[in-house]
């Protein structure tokens, strides 16, 4: 089984952290890219923000491995 990890705004993605979520706080577009980028091979699956979801672009949204899911705003 995968780890999870979040990627985002700090306020967004903070308390994912105490459900055991690796977060990774990115509030600029080219933080976000690099966090993507990093990710652990373990990720599985990855929740971002709406905004770390347009910074991403195609490449998040086509993502199938780690799995990706966007925030509602």
């Amino acid at each position: 089984m995968g780890e999870v990890a979040a990627i985002g705004e700090r306020l967004r993605v903070a308390g994912l952290a105490l459900a055991g979520v690796t977060v990774h706080v990115a509030e600029e577009p080219e933080a976000v890219r690099r966090a993507w980028r990093n990710l652990s091979g373990d990720v599985a699956f990855v929740i971002v923000t709406p905004a770390a979801a347009d910074a991403l672009g195609p490449t998040g949204r086509e993502s199938t491995h780690p799995l990706i899911a966007v925030m509602p705003p």
